[in-house]
């Protein structure tokens, strides 16, 4: 049934439909859920950190909010990286902010993810205000999350693991990318999705750590 939404969907996006036998990014049987909703907004905290570190937040702002915040263990490495030394590409961090976008609609707060549509308005003022000092905890009793159902998130993960497919394929075939957003858009918010949704069965390893997660398609 989820397989068959999918497919709808993506003939109105105007995406062409993967090969028969395509698989679902779980197995029957499996159990569905989400993680943590206080793992999620530390993700969305870190990310928000990394994007102020892209428009220019000095270290001793983000880095120490992260780590007065006690934030550091939910930052990989390489995010580390660029926040204390300025190593990897800003530019590519940036893309980060439809990720987040996607996290706001998992936790409710983002009325829809419209694949036709870039990150809506009202992001920057949802996330924690990092430079007048607003703290993990009190932006957690603002943030006014109500996270949806495990399966819900499970069929909008399929939908974009189908987007991402037919972005690749175009890809590999020298042709435009179909659809109206630019494929970062598909691409992260799937990576966001990849994450958010755990699956527990017997080919699922554990969760991965955020840059860990397998995008291939």
């Amino acid at each position: 049934m989820i397989r068959a939404a999918t497919l709808a969907d993506l003939a109105d996006l105007g995406f062409p439909p993967p090969p028969d036998g395509y698989p679902l990014v779980w197995e029957p049987g499996d159990a569905v859920a989400l993680r943590p909703t206080a793992e999620i907004l530390a993700r969305c905290a870190v990310l928000n950190a990394v994007l102020a570190g892209v428009f220019g937040a000095p270290p001793e702002l983000t880095c120490g909010w992260l780590e007065r915040n006690d934030l550091v263990d939910a930052v990989t490495a390489p995010e580390w990286e660029f926040l204390s030394e300025r190593k990897g590409s800003g530019d590519l961090y940036g893309l980060h902010v439809e990720a987040l976008w996607a996290f706001a609609w998992v936790l409710g707060v983002g009325e829809d993810l419209d694949p036709g549509r870039y990150c809506g308005e009202g992001l920057a003022a949802w996330l924690p205000d990092i430079g007048a000092g607003e703290s993990f905890g009190a932006w957690q009793g603002r943030a006014g999350v109500r996270p949806r159902p495990a399966a819900e998130v499970a069929a909008l993960l399929d939908l974009h693991y189908c987007l991402d497919w037919g972005h690749v394929q175009a890809l590999m075939n020298d042709e435009p990318p179909p659809g109206v957003t630019l494929p970062y858009v598909i691409g992260q918010r799937r990576w966001a999705l990849e994450w958010a949704v755990t699956f527990r069965g017997p080919y699922h390893p554990a969760p991965p750590r955020w840059d860990e997660v397998d995008l291939a398609s």
